[in-house]
């Protein structure tokens, strides 16, 4: 079991602390509902710097593995995890209402503010950093999958093999 640890999270970006660590994906439920099993780990920096306006910022470094299901066969898929996340904690008073006009709004807006929190369990905000960056619909590369193995789904392969459809109709236009 791996240690879990709690911060200020403006107090933590404002003076600029850092905490490295490592996490196993088991240790992270929300997770399991996604992923084709709980194996693998992530190795996680987080940091605290001034943001171009002196704002308190956090920047979270992950980088590990866990296996995703293939959307195609539903078998495991290895996934390497590596990103960079720019945050800016913001007291909740301030979240509310804070967001710009529609015409305000940066083309290439990379940080993104979270509630400030004097107890912000580390280990919760890995998990929703991994969460955020997981493929919406991860598949392997075309003809790695079992169910790619020239249109026939692994149901099919085991003997009861049907015709398929489109098959049937190209001979009909061939004719």
């Amino acid at each position: 079991m791996f240690a879990r640890h709690f911060i200020d999270s403006l107090d933590f970006a404002r003076k600029g602390l850092e905490l490295r660590g490592d996490a196993a994906i088991s240790e992270m439920p929300r997770l399991q509902d996604v992923l084709a099993g709980p194996d693998g780990q992530v190795s996680y920096v987080l940091r605290g710097l001034p943001g171009k306006d002196g704002e308190a910022m956090l920047e979270l470094r992950l980088e590990g593995n866990c296996q995703l299901r293939c959307q195609r066969c539903l078998q495991r898929l290895p996934y390497t995890i590596k990103t960079v996340s720019l945050l800016m904690p913001v007291p909740g008073s301030e979240l509310e209402g804070s967001l710009p006009e529609s015409g305000e709004l940066e083309e290439e807006d990379t940080v993104d503010r979270i509630p400030a929190d004097a107890h912000m369990d580390v280990l919760s905000l890995v998990e929703d950093e991994i969460l955020l960056g997981l493929p919406l619909s991860p598949r392997h590369e075309f003809g790695a999958c079992e169910a790619a193995v020239e249109g026939v789904s692994p149901a099919q392969q085991g003997g009861n093999q049907k015709q398929n459809p489109f098959a049937v109709l190209r001979g009909l236009k061939d004719k």
